[in-house]
């Protein structure tokens, strides 16, 4: 069975996209096969895994809008993942999508033909849009990468909101897994503090551990593969290896069955 995760939030700077390539590579090293899809018009997933946008004829662009079939814009990646780029063009599937029928299912039906994959995790862009919503729509599950900074929690009440209407809508088996602390520093109170809030204000699990702040964050991009291939030693990549397992974990659990809202 394939377990597809959507990483959301609509908040940028969160560390969003290093977490779903760092997540797919470690579960990649622990014998899974993944699938990255990158929604982001900014292609910042495709471009950190080596991969320049503006060299591919095909996207997820031309899967979502044109009917192409997923696996004509499938790329492997030196990090062990596959990966469903996207490219600037992206940003105008918002508009194509917003009059079409079933919009909300659009990436659903698109990877259901895809077979082979134990995940996929699905890089949502910054917003709460027609993208965003049927990503949530596709998944079993949603986490929240999260930067352990006051302001940075504002904006989580909304994208529950959002998923409480998927899952009267488009998608009642839909399960929030929970929230990851990244750019965590855990010297301070304050970074400590707003992680305790967030968990008791939105009664939401902590996906641990926290993930550290870290330069090593800010080199891997530029070599073109996630942190657990440049800098495999570093506390950082051994968080999202610890996260992996975690997660790998929490797939395990019986599904909670939701009544209708």
């Amino acid at each position: 069975m394939t377990t597809t995760l959507a990483i959301a939030n609509q908040k940028g700077g969160v560390a969003k996209t290093t977490s779903v390539a760092s997540i797919g590579a470690a579960l990649a090293e622990l014998g899974h096969s993944v699938l990255l899809v990158d929604l982001d018009p900014q292609a910042c997933l495709t471009f950190s895994l080596g991969i320049d946008p503006e060299d591919l004829e095909t996207s997820v662009h031309h899967v979502l809008t044109k009917g192409i079939d997923a696996t004509e814009a499938i790329i492997e990646t030196d990090d062990g993942v596959d990966l469903l780029p996207a490219t600037i063009e992206l940003a105008r599937a918002e508009a194509d999508l917003l009059t079409r029928t079933g919009r909300e299912h659009v990436i659903k039906s698109s990877l259901e033909e895809l077979d082979g994959y134990d995940w996929v995790l699905l890089d949502c862009p910054p917003s709460l849009g027609v993208l965003t919503v049927a990503a949530l729509t596709a998944a079993d599950g949603v986490l929240i990468p999260l930067q352990c900074e006051t302001l940075s929690h504002r904006g989580v009440g909304q994208l529950l909101d959002t998923v409480h209407d998927v899952r009267r809508f488009t998608n009642r088996s839909l399960d929030v897994w929970g929230v990851l602390p990244t750019l965590y520093d855990g010297r301070t109170n304050h970074a400590r503090t707003v992680l305790e809030t967030i968990s008791d204000t939105y009664d939401l699990e902590v996906v641990e551990p926290p993930i550290p702040k870290t330069i090593k964050f800010a080199e891997a991009p530029a070599a073109g593969r996630s942190i657990l291939a440049t800098s495999r030693s570093s506390k950082g990549a051994q968080a999202y290896r610890e996260v992996a397992a975690n997660l790998v974990r929490r797939s395990q659990r019986p599904k909670v069955k939701r009544k209708k809202a």
